[in-house]
């Protein structure tokens, strides 16, 4: 039956190419859900990034399928002698004779396996209707948390609250939001735990949890990304890194005998500390923490640790120092290729991490009720999205006439969730009050915030630049061209004054040697000595 199964393969893999493209055709549409007079940033339930993810997860699941029958047609076509077999029973001998021996085998096998169902390849990979008792949306609906919104941001929480019971992280109160800027950066200042107090389990599990999570978030937002080759081209970097020792971090150490100050790590201005992990910005400082009690006592908790490491031949076990050097050294290398890895994967995520902090810190300004709100929103949101669908009824382009009209005479700025805001909230935000700039070429700003937050922009700047104007701090609340460059001039004008005034000052000397400027002589060395005298 080799022929029957190689026939089948090439019929899978043509349906499976079907399947794809007909995929590939229906693209999600991106559909803009918030406006720009919007009072909130951005609508977090976007029901097209759903669509589109889930879209690109079936055709990477069609994708490795095609591979696997590819594998097992390559291989039918490598076993030339069972073709050669296969081919000569049909062609030779009574051709009738050959084909009631096959149906006969494929009756007696039916009857043995009664219940086992028929593959349908014209509907296997055919795209399901709602109505067909499956949800559009079905493969990525347990993939991403609610705080991923569909792999928009990241979910660090329970991260989060196993680096703050870090050993060294404990004494540190490090809000989410700090912890999404540093969550990649494992040397001083930012992480103040030291290289020895890192060789524990309980580090070690916390890196290694940080580094699945954002593995398994770029498997699951990046379905179509070639990512073992990217994994692959990372842990090559690091391999090499490693042999040079040039893993941040991990370098060799340089033990200092005495108040020699030692490599400058930190912030790279100072002069750091190992011992107690420390950095000074003053040779003078550095000198007398070395005489310190403290100093003294972190380097000698040091040197033991060192010591119980690398000095185990006490009593001849050279063979248990060196296991336990290699030990060590293996603990060491799997730690620091963690955190090599999530320092490339953060970076490759570098524009949902920013989202994150963003969502993180506009979700820190609502209230509970606004929350609720929005949850709600992201449901029904949900549910309308999966009955449409982007292959579903939606396709036909009646879906705009069949919205709901936002009932807006007064032309209400649009709220987080499409409906226009109170319009108490409108006029106490002053959002009907016009601020022109001419500036920014006439540009019409709505309310005083957005107003007073423009000075600081770009847009501002820019046009203060195309002026010749390059000190902006001064220029605030001016709009006007003219007035800018009045007040510009008068700036210039001063700075000349000021330092012509000051080539120009004539010093003086007293009796006593003190050197001072003209006017200071004669009003405290002269004028004030004459009024005493005459008192």
């Amino acid at each position: 039956m080799l022929l029957e199964e190689q026939r089948f393969l090439h019929e899978d893999l043509e349906r499976l190419e079907q399947a794809i493209s007909d995929r590939l055709q229906d693209d999600p549409k991106h559909v803009k859900l918030y406006s720009d007079f919007c009072l909130f940033d951005h609508l977090l339930t976007d029901p097209w990034i759903r669509d589109r993810l889930n879209r690109d997860h079936q055709i990477s699941g069609f994708l490795y399928r095609i591979q696997e029958q590819s594998k097992r047609l390559l291989n039918i076509y490598h076993d030339t002698e069972g073709l050669t077999k296969e081919i000569q029973s049909i062609s030779t001998g009574d051709p009738f004779d050959e084909f009631y021996k096959q149906l006969s085998d494929i009756k007696d096998y039916h009857r043995r396996y009664p219940n086992e169902p028929v593959e349908n390849l014209e509907r296997a990979y055919k795209r399901k209707a709602p109505g067909e008792g499956e949800s559009a949306t079905a493969e990525i609906d347990n993939m991403f948390t609610g705080e991923e919104s569909y792999g928009r941001f990241l979910d660090l929480t329970g991260l989060h609250e196993q680096y703050l019971n870090l050993p060294g992280i404990q004494s540190k109160r490090v809000t989410y939001l700090q912890y999404l800027s540093v969550f990649d950066s494992f040397i001083p200042p930012e992480c103040p735990i030291k290289r020895a107090d890192k060789t524990n389990d309980q580090y070690f599990d916390y890196v290694r949890q940080l580094h699945s999570y954002l593995e398994s978030f770029l498997r699951r937002t990046r379905p179509l990304e070639d990512l073992d080759k990217f994994f692959n081209s990372v842990e090559k970097s690091f391999d090499t890194a490693w042999e040079a020792k040039e893993v941040p971090g991990w370098s060799d150490e340089s033990h200092t005998v005495g108040p020699a100050p030692p490599a400058t790590e930190g912030t790279g201005k100072g002069i750091w500390c190992p011992d107690c992990g420390k950095e000074f910005f003053s040779d003078g400082i550095y000198k007398n923490h070395v005489n310190g009690r403290k100093h003294i006592r972190a380097a000698k908790a040091r040197q033991a640790k060192s010591t119980g490491v690398n000095g185990m031949s006490v009593n001849g076990h050279g063979s248990d120092q060196s296991a336990a050097a290699v030990a060590k050294n293996l603990q060491e290398r799997a730690i620091a290729e963690r955190e090599f890895g999530i320092r490339k994967f953060a970076s490759s995520l570098e524009a949902i991490r920013g989202d994150t902090r963003v969502n993180v810190e506009r979700k820190q300004g609502m209230t509970d009720r606004e929350r609720q709100m929005e949850l709600d929103a992201f449901f029904a949101e949900s549910a309308e999205a999966v009955p449409g669908g982007p292959g579903g009824a939606a396709e036909d382009g009646d879906s705009d006439d069949g919205e709901e009209k936002i009932y807006n005479p007064l032309k209400l700025p649009l709220a987080w969730d499409g409906k226009p805001i109170p319009y108490w909230l409108y006029k106490l935000h002053g959002l009907g009050v016009e601020f022109s700039c001419e500036i920014c070429g006439n540009f019409v700003y709505m309310g005083r915030r957005a107003f007073d937050k423009h000075f600081s922009e770009a847009r501002h700047i820019y046009g203060l630049k195309c002026l010749g104007i390059t000190n902006t701090t001064l220029f605030r609340e001016i709009t006007v061209i003219a007035d800018a460059l009045k007040l510009w001039d008068k700036v210039q004008k001063d700075k000349k004054k000021d330092k012509v005034a000051g080539e120009n000052i004539v010093q003086m000397e007293d009796q006593q040697g003190n050197v001072m400027p003209e006017k200071v002589y004669l009003e405290y060395v002269i004028t004030i000595p004459k009024y005493y005298h005459f008192c």
